[in-house]
């Protein structure tokens, strides 16, 4: 009785999602009258406007990917070798960006570095970048974190810092060809995770007036009938295909050895 719930539940749950993606897929479809066609994924793109904000958010997405591990990575690893005590702490700020909404960061990073503060950053396209890539950092913050974390905990991280400086390996060593190599499934699972958040983020790019494919898909979505249902189509399937990426990498993670028995 218990499995035959346990069904019920999973088919429910399947259905509640896939019903609607089916539904627009097959909209999707319908551009030319009576027929089924891609016109409306052709159209899409065809159009200029999305290889440049798909473009601009992909170059974003590998930024802040970029930002995050060297950011993430060796916090994570000192945390867990020299202040175990902090781990809490750490992990309550890494936790605000979920609960923190992205406008009120957004607005925060517009006040604080506007053309009138200190350090105007949304003075030029290149600060208004480097300031958007810092938001979609923060956001990618809680998923990035605990991903690798996740591949700290997997490894005996003592053991390997002791051992690379007994050979005489310095901390830049011993990050870069020590322990990233030991933690890259876990840090992969958080770059393609951060890639699908960048994506599809709207609200930090439309503020900072920036040609990001979120915003894109909003503005189609507002004059069009077909193409927005194929762009839904194409960024569902985007972000899927980083999550099919991540359980296959989860399946050459390094396994922690078990104990010997005496």
């Amino acid at each position: 009785m218990t499995r035959l719930l346990a069904w019920i539940a999973f088919l429910f749950g399947a259905l509640y999602f896939a019903l609607p993606l089916i539904g627009m897929t097959e909209f999707s479809l319908k551009m030319r009258r009576g027929v089924y066609s891609l016109d409306a994924y052709v159209k899409v793109f065809a159009d200029p406007r999305f290889q440049e904000t798909f473009s601009f958010s992909v170059m974003m997405a590998l930024a802040t990917i970029a930002f995050g591990v060297l950011l993430v990575v060796p916090t994570a690893y000192w945390v867990r070798l020299k202040m175990p005590g902090a781990r809490p702490w750490i992990e309550f700020v890494t936790l605000l960006p979920l609960v923190i909404p992205a406008i009120v960061i957004v607005f925060g990073y517009i006040r604080l570095y506007n053309t009138s503060s200190f350090l105007p950053l949304t003075g030029s396209t290149t600060g208004t970048n480097i300031l958007l890539m810092f938001g979609y950092a923060t956001l990618a913050l809680p998923y990035m974190y605990r991903s690798v974390d996740t591949g700290l905990r997997t490894i005996d991280v003592a053991t390997l810092t002791e051992a690379a400086q007994s050979l005489g390996a310095g901390w830049v060593t011993i990050l870069s060809r020590v322990i990233l190599p030991n933690v890259l499934i876990a840090v992969l699972s958080g770059a393609f995770l951060t890639f699908a958040i960048v994506i599809g983020e709207f609200t930090m790019a439309a503020l900072l007036d920036r040609p990001a494919f979120g915003p894109y898909m909003q503005l189609l979505g507002a004059n069009r009938a077909y193409e927005p249902a194929a762009l839904a189509v194409i960024a569902f399937g985007i972000t899927w295909a980083c999550m099919a990426l991540i359980q296959l990498l989860a399946r050459f993670a390094p396994k922690p050895a078990k104990p010997v028995k005496e």
